[in-house]
């Protein structure tokens, strides 16, 4: 049934053009007309109409006896780029990350007066509760909070202070609205946070901001790690870098995307 369904629908001559790119790669950067109808199983007047056809489109250049591709095929992968949500983008990243550093990574954005998790990646366990995509915590108590506050407006920030509850998370939490001017403040001036035990004992984190193309902060990244194992000296040395060249990386993927995403709507 799935093969009559699969019939009905089946373009061949799309899988046997995907199948001619495919042909391509590292360890063949130029083929004959005769390599590309082995590689793919066609026939040498197959292979040469699918090959004519992708040059004219510009897909493939040819010096008369080897083609290879050209630039204008990262233009399907691009494609796919543009169809990508923030935490789509992301989640590589923080695989990267966190097979690099050994902790835990996660992206959140800012939701009223929590930061929402879009993104994660978990390494071990770190706090009592579970940490998952939607997990809600208060903006004051983390380090992507610190971040996102980092960004907003002035009057933003007021309006945020006037409806937030500053409860004592732990004995570290910050809980005045004084207290937490300055540490925003701090913030924006270096461009990263460092939340040590505030929103539960035993845990700090480290987090940065994920500009657009604008460079207004839409998101935060952090790591984070148990404090028996680390210190905060530890945290800026060994992970900070690593955590504000994640964030570059991930605003350099969204700055591909936006713009298409943009000319759709």
């Amino acid at each position: 049934m799935e093969e009559a369904e699969r019939g009905a629908h089946h373009v061949q001559s799309l899988e046997r053009g995907l199948a001619v790119i495919k042909a391509f790669h590292a360890d063949a950067a130029e083929l004959t007309l005769s390599d590309v109808a082995r590689s793919t199983g066609l026939t040498r007047a197959a292979a040469r109409r699918f090959l004519l056809t992708l040059t004219d489109l510009g897909y493939v250049r040819t010096d008369g006896k080897y083609f290879s591709l050209t630039a204008r095929v990262l233009e399907l992968g691009y494609s796919y780029l543009s169809s990508m949500s923030l935490p789509q983008v992301a989640q590589p990243h923080l695989e990267y990350l966190s097979a690099e550093v050994h902790e835990s990574s996660s992206v959140s954005v800012l939701e009223a007066t929590d930061v929402v998790y879009v993104a994660r990646v978990a390494v071990s366990r770190i706090m009592t509760v579970s940490i998952n995509v939607g997990t809600r915590f208060p903006a004051y108590a983390t380090s992507m909070g610190h971040v996102l506050l980092s960004g907003l407006s002035v009057a933003e920030f007021e309006a945020y202070l006037m409806v937030a509850k500053l409860d004592p998370l732990t004995a570290h939490t910050l809980t005045s609205d004084d207290a937490l001017r300055a540490e925003v403040a701090q913030v924006r001036a270096q461009g990263w946070a460092m939340v040590d035990q505030e929103l539960e004992e035993g845990l700090r984190s480290v987090a940065a901001p994920i500009r657009n193309r604008h460079g207004r902060i839409i998101a935060a990244v952090n790591l984070s790690t148990h404090a028996s194992r680390t210190t905060p000296e530890s945290m800026r040395e060994d992970l900070l870098p690593s955590l504000l060249n994640t964030a570059k990386r991930i605003e350099a993927d969204l700055a591909i995307t936006a713009p298409a995403r943009a000319s759709r709507g």
